[in-house]
């Protein structure tokens, strides 16, 4: 648990709480020595949303005026507690969303300290994000190359993915697509169009630093592409049609 102190303007601790969505979960934080905080301006907030604010302590009474609103009706002190230095938070009904970096602020005493919170990253989405599907896609004409597509679904938080030739080097392949559902939960997809190479070894790999979380496909690119076969492909199918048309206008002719 955080505490504030006379000397110390900022902690260079940060607590992790971790929680599962629909919990209800506690963000600790209280001053040491205790103190009346009723007295006190005392804030709650999220350093990376705007507003920042997610509950506010002021003039003896709680403050939501400029609480952000996707924190309303969801957030609450124990107030009974103050008297003894106790500010920690309650946030109920916890979401994916709720999942950041929370800042327990005294402005009188200018003293903060922070708290992480974890919504089910070790647990469901671990095991629950997808490794990324790999397939190809089709040729690009303006370059001869072969087109691969990628995607992973299942993802949270926010996931990077990118490409890596046969010798691990990144390949340039623009930014990758991201759509979120109502949970915010991440899919994600990308497309490169490779070369022939030496080694048509082909990797696309997804990744979430601040977890440590990765996952990756391989793909071999056959050494004659699929270009062969995408013609031959496009050729049988040419053929197939020339050959209905050429029955339907003889039978056409016959009557």
């Amino acid at each position: 648990m955080f505490c504030f102190s006379g000397q110390s303007q900022e902690s260079d601790l940060t607590q992790t709480i971790i929680s599962m969505p629909g919990d209800d979960v506690v963000l600790p934080c209280h001053v040491d020595p205790p103190q009346d905080l009723s007295q006190f301006t005392v804030e709650w907030g999220r350093p990376d949303l705007k507003p920042r604010f997610v509950h506010v302590w002021h003039n003896q009474k709680e403050y939501l005026a400029d609480q952000n609103k996707v924190f309303k009706g969801r957030t609450s002190l124990f107030n009974d507690k103050l008297k003894d230095g106790n500010f920690s938070l309650k946030l109920s009904d916890v979401r994916h969303s709720d999942n950041g970096r929370y800042r327990c602020y005294n402005p009188k005493e200018k003293t903060e300290y922070f708290i992480q919170l974890l919504v089910d990253l070790h647990h469901n989405y671990r095991s629950s994000a997808s490794s990324p599907a790999v397939s190809l896609s089709g040729l690009d004409v303006s370059s001869s190359g072969v087109m691969l597509d990628c995607s992973a679904a299942g993802w949270y938080p926010e996931p990077e993915m990118f490409w890596l030739d046969g010798d691990r080097n990144i390949m340039s392949a623009g930014p990758a697509e991201k759509s979120t559902d109502p949970d915010g939960v991440y899919t994600v997809s990308s497309r490169v169009t490779v070369e022939k190479r030496n080694n048509n070894n082909f990797t696309c790999r997804v990744q979430q630093r601040d977890v440590n979380q990765s996952r990756e496909t391989h793909i071999h690119v056959p050494e004659d592409k699929p270009t062969k076969n995408i013609h031959n492909v496009t050729i049988s199918h040419v053929c197939k049609i020339s050959f209905f048309c050429y029955c339907f206008l003889l039978k056409y002719m016959r009557n």
